[in-house]
């Protein structure tokens, strides 16, 4: 075996490729790891290749694994430069430079370390509970923010921009002492001292305030992915490079460049307080991009940081994340569940409206579930937990949010082609005025076909054209969760405003999905009690809303039902098992086949009656006989008929794919003027129609909440699960509606357009802006004004057009 320690990239640059000495990757520059240490990450997934963002839903459990990796969260480039790559450690992207972004989660969102001190001597800290050494009292927790990976970002950046304003300043001062005469500088020293204080103080900008800019350049260049720092670090480069020789070796220039005491102008001002300006700029947008998250922030400061545990009588605090399923919690007047759950003891007004965005709270009662993050009324009550950590609704509504807000609309590819290109041209442009202005232009031309050709590379940045879509998708993705739409990508956003017809299931979609017993007959040798018993006893197994109210309905009336063998639920049917050696069912009119039983005319006459009023009917079958008839009803939910209304109103035609019958679902696509409905589908039905509906040209959403949707949720071009729903309908959704009802989905259509008119909005600010900035920097306007435009200008306006575009983006907050 071999003995010898290898050393591997963590982001894979070179794929598998073992180095033999520690040291930096050659590609990405990343601290090389030993291999043995890599191996253990790739129990989940290799670090670094998380492809989430257009992979289809059935990636979710996958994903989960990538991001606990080593537990150190992961972190992406908000430019998506490498598609969906993730990274295990802080820093920039590789390609274009800007500061990684954090995947929130629970852990990294809430950043709290405790600190126990003592209430009579505060001096005395330490990190575990005990005693105080001076007084002996108990020391009390005190919760001491950390900072997060973006706060830290920016007071690292700000501290630079400081330090860039300290030394600019002078620099441009003495610049433009020759305007301002009263100062009279030159009186003091000469031009050439000057120049070499100009040089002192632009240095420490550039080569530490600003370095990491020409990092940034040159990788771009390096991995011919020409953007926004290509165009920056050529400029500034240009113009302190340019001074630096005018200063050393002034006799290589021609005497064009000279004043009367042989003395060429140098720029330094302008490599200075263009990088100042640069600073500033990202200085405001790594603040920006903390407000980006902060729905995320919200999202996860909504959980307490402790739970109140019982256990063997006591009441104990303990930490939010040492809670287990199973464990029994006490929820206090005005606290936070903690958990999911639920309650076991006790009654309570809830109010979910941060999960639900239903301002109306809700009323509990022993056995109703409750959310962790919402926050209890004035009462006590005792619940059992049953799913903590990544588990809870909170936490994975915070990993949608998160997937939304990593993931890429289609129109950022427009955006992204555009920039590419852009770059390219504008290199272009510059070196084309230039030419024009050395050839053409007033003495001293080449003076002003430097300053000019640098004013069209600092103007041009595409900063704002990468940032218009990204910004927009993750402050909207945030703010529908906030409204209860949960939205796994981006793309969702962009194609529910498209969406021209809805298919929506009947049972918990439309209706409230809690039927309720309502007749039970005898048609063969069993009496009532019995075909209740029985029916009761069948659908004791089975997880289907119809079996619940059957086996509640029996329990009422204190039936209680028996045990049966070889259960088997046969999905769009009913189900069968066998009981004292007889094979018995209970389903719709498909399993009568299935048992070759053939009911009669009078059976058949009830069958409908009952049917006709909305009630939906079931078959008891005992070998090939029918015994019984069992009805529930299912009340369509107070929102559905609105909502729906409103969707039609807005051109979105809605039609009903349900299992049940033609009499039921007739009688509630009557009531709701709803635009056509199917009977009696199979699952594989409702795939169908939704493809042929696509086949017809129309973007199809489905919204359902059940297993037998799955396969019709998946093919339609957007998926909507009820929050009420299976989870396999939401894992194969792209929305789910944590309400579960249809006015989210309208709440879903409303917040998609406001998102893309948000992206549109932006993509033409960055393009109008760099379409009137470029040629105004080229000097277009000299020839009939006079007016050139100020390499300092041009990087201020640059600045500017992208915080315009981060703040665009944040109104969607206010939605």
């Amino acid at each position: 075996m071999d003995t010898v320690e290898k050393y591997v990239c963590p982001m894979h640059c070179e794929g598998d490729k073992t180095y033999k000495q520690p040291g930096d990757c050659p590609v990405c520059n990343m601290h090389l790891v030993p291999q043995e240490k890599e191996g253990a990450e790739k129990q989940g997934q290799q670090p670094g290749c998380c492809s989430h963002g257009h992979a289809h839903h059935h990636d979710t459990h996958q994903h989960k694994k990538t991001t606990s990796s080593k537990g150190k969260g992961q972190y992406y480039c908000p430019m998506h430069c490498e598609g969906d790559k993730m990274y295990h450690e802080p820093g920039s992207c590789p390609v274009c430079g800007m500061d990684l972004k954090r995947v929130e989660s629970r852990k990294t969102g809430i950043r709290k370390e405790t600190i126990y001190t003592c209430p009579m001597h505060p001096e005395v800290e330490q990190d575990h509970p005990g005693d105080c050494p001076k007084c002996g009292m108990n020391l009390v927790p005190r919760k001491v923010e950390m900072l997060s990976d973006e706060e830290k970002a920016y007071k690292k950046m700000a501290r630079k921009f400081w330090l860039a304003v300290g030394f600019s300043l002078p620099v441009f001062i003495i610049a433009m002492s020759t305007m301002l005469p009263f100062l009279r500088l030159h009186d003091l020293a000469s031009t050439k001292v000057w120049n070499w204080i100009e040089f002192i103080l632009a240095t420490p900008v550039v080569f530490y305030a600003g370095w990491d800019f020409f990092k940034r350049g040159w990788s771009s260049i390096r991995l011919r992915n020409p953007n926004m720092w290509t165009l920056i670090s050529i400029g500034v480069g240009a113009a302190y490079l340019f001074s630096v020789l005018a200063l050393l070796i002034p006799g290589i220039f021609p005497a064009q460049f000279k004043d009367a005491n042989g003395n060429v102008h140098v720029y330094f001002e302008a490599a200075a307080v263009i990088l100042t300006l640069v600073l500033l700029g990202q200085v405001l947008e790594l603040r920006a991009h903390s407000k980006t998250n902060s729905a995320i922030k919200a999202l996860l400061g909504l959980a307490p940081p402790v739970a109140r545990v019982i256990r063997n009588g006591e009441e104990l605090e303990i930490p939010l994340e040492e809670v287990m399923v199973g464990d029994m919690l006490k929820v206090k007047p005005g606290e936070k569940v903690p958990v999911d759950g639920t309650i076991t003891q006790g009654n309570a007004v809830i109010d979910e409206s941060m999960i639900t965005g239903e301002p109306i709270p809700a009323d509990k009662s022993e056995g109703s579930k409750v959310t962790g993050g919402t926050i209890n009324g004035k009462t006590a009550f005792e619940m059992k937990a049953e799913k903590v950590g990544a588990d809870t609704l909170l936490s994975q509504i915070v990993e949608l949010v998160n997937e939304a807000g990593r993931s890429r609309a289609p129109i950022q590819k427009l955006a992204d082609v555009v920039a590419k290109y852009f770059v390219q041209i504008v290199a272009g442009v510059a070196i084309a005025t230039f030419a024009v202005w050395a050839i053409w232009g007033p003495e001293p031309a080449y003076v002003y076909a430097f300053v000019n050709a640098i004013a069209v590379l600092i103007v041009a940045c595409p900063c704002a054209l990468g940032l218009a879509t990204p910004m927009s998708i993750m402050v909207g993705s945030g703010r529908m969760a906030q409204s209860g739409v949960l939205v796994k990508d981006a793309r969702a956003i962009e194609e529910m405003n498209k969406v021209d017809v809805l298919i929506v299931d009947k049972t918990g979609t439309i209706t409230e999905g809690k039927p309720s017993l309502r007749n039970y007959r005898s048609v063969g040798k069993m009496s009532d009690e019995e075909v209740l018993r029985l029916a009761a006893s069948i659908d004791a197994n089975s997880e289907h809303p119809l079996a619940d109210a059957i086996v509640k309905g029996a329990k009422e009336k204190n039936i209680q039902p028996d045990k049966l063998e070889d259960f088997e639920s046969l999905t769009g049917k009913g189900v069968q098992a066998i009981f004292k050696k007889q094979k018995v069912g209970l389903g719709n009119h498909r399993l009568l086949d299935d048992f070759g039983a053939s009911p009669d005319k009078a059976v058949k006459k009830v069958a409908e009656n009952w049917q006709s009023t909305g009630q939906t009917v079931m078959y008891l079958l005992v070998e090939n006989k029918v015994e019984g008839l069992i009805s529930v009803a299912d009340s369509i939910k107070k929102s559905s008929a609105k909502a729906i209304h409103s969707l039609q109103k807005a051109g979105v035609k809605v039609y009903m794919l349900t299992g049940d019958n033609q009499y039921t679902a007739k009688a509630v696509a009557e009531e709701l003027h709803l635009d056509g409905f199917e009977a009696d589908c199979l699952p594989e039905d409702k795939y169908k129609k939704v493809k042929e509906f696509q086949e017809q040209g129309h973007i199809v959403a489905m919204a359902g909440d059940g297993i037998n949707d799955a396969p019709a949720l998946t093919q339609a071009n957007i998926g909507i699960a009820m929050g009420t729903g299976t989870d396999i309908a939401m894992q194969s959704a792209e929305i789910t509606l944590v309400k579960g009802d249809l006015n989210g989905i309208l709440r879903a259509r409303e917040l998609s357009h406001k998102v893309m008119q948000n992206i549109k909005q932006n993509l033409f600010f960055a393009f109008v802006y760099n379409a009137l900035g470029v040629p105004i920097a080229a000097g277009i306007l000299f020839p009939f004004f006079g007016l050139l435009l100020s390499p300092m200008i041009a990087a201020a306006a640059m600045s500017f057009s992208s915080v315009s575009v981060i703040s665009n983006a944040l109104r969607l907050r206010k939605r």
